[in-house]
């Protein structure tokens, strides 16, 4: 996609998110140049030496003029699924809007670079064997109805020209992820519990396809870098599902605490949650050779790491 000689571009809007920063500073290591986007005033102290150039925007109200590029990953957007049952409209006036003022820019965009907009494996309905990109839809949340709304502008602005490519990632963890989700809500939880005190908690015996963020990184810059692309869809799942008790499990294990009783709390659990949920990455494994290359339990030792839960070990 780029001239030869020249160094790939890439933009990332929500740079300074958990997977945002990842790809920007795998894509830097790789030899990219990496324009960064986000809502902050300026660039994050992690990501100084990382970025060529920032811009900082709302994109629900206007895209910056970027630097031409050779492409574009959409990460920017309300990303956790719990809250947009409380705010279900926020969730879909954002994530529209972003994917609108970001589009239209592009289409004037001499380069009219390659959009990767990343939705969300959550969009698929239950099913007993692995999910691939054309098993049924489920609009389990405000968050994923949002998703599907991003979708179908994405395929929209094909229809206008633009290259556009979605990925749909299942639940990812690793280093450096923020409140919200289950790894790190799970370290505070127990972390902050007396010993031998029961744990509040959501329903830990669903289970979920994790795949470590370092994993999904690579899987968005495969798809940003190719030449052409087989398919208008892509997964980003490990194959393997682990239920939140097994999680747990593992968390007790980095801290070397023993695993409490757990009390189930009715109000941490989810509506409509589905009991397993597996992915199917087939596409991008056969098509440009990618496979996880951490195991869960790489992925809860760095997440420890980085954030200090260990005390040194």
């Amino acid at each position: 996609m780029s001239s030869s000689g020249k160094r790939f571009s890439l933009a990332v809007t929500g740079v300074d998110g958990f997977v945002g920063g990842h790809v920007a500073a795998l894509a830097a290591e790789l030899g990219m140049s990496v324009c960064g986007v986000s809502r902050a005033s300026s660039i994050p102290d992690e990501l100084a030496g990382v970025l060529d150039s920032y811009h900082s925007a709302d994109l629900t109200i206007e895209c910056p003029e970027l630097p031409e590029v050779d492409a574009v990953l959409h990460l920017a957007g309300r990303a956790a699924v719990g809250p947009s049952f409380a705010h279900p409209q926020q969730y879909l006036a954002d994530n529209s809007a972003m994917v609108t003022t970001l589009c239209e820019s592009v289409l004037k965009s001499p380069s009219r670079p390659r959009i990767i907009g990343v939705s969300t494996g959550a969009v698929y309905a239950a099913s007993p064997e692995p999910i691939t990109e054309d098993a049924p839809i489920r609009e389990s949340s405000p968050y994923v109805v949002s998703k599907l709304l991003v979708e179908h502008q994405l395929r929209y602005y094909r229809e206008r020209g633009l290259d556009t490519v979605i990925a749909r990632p299942f639940n990812h963890v690793g280093p450096g992820q923020g409140p919200g989700f289950i790894v790190p809500d799970l370290f505070s939880r127990l972390e902050a519990l007396d010993a031998g005190a029961p744990l509040a908690a959501g329903d830990l015996t669903t289970a979920r396809d994790y795949t470590d963020v370092r994993d999904v990184a690579r899987a968005f810059l495969l798809l940003a870098q190719a030449d052409s692309v087989r398919h208008t869809v892509y997964n980003v799942a490990n194959g393997v599902s682990h239920s939140g008790i097994q999680i747990l499990t593992l968390i007790a294990a980095a801290l070397g605490r023993p695993v409490p009783e757990i009390v189930t709390e009715p109000a941490l659990a989810r509506p409509a949650e589905e009991r397993v949920v597996v992915g199917s990455a087939r596409r991008l494994r056969e098509e440009f050779g990618w496979v996880p290359q951490h195991t869960i339990e790489d992925s809860i030792r760095a997440f420890a790491d980085r954030s200090g839960h260990l005390d040194g070990e």
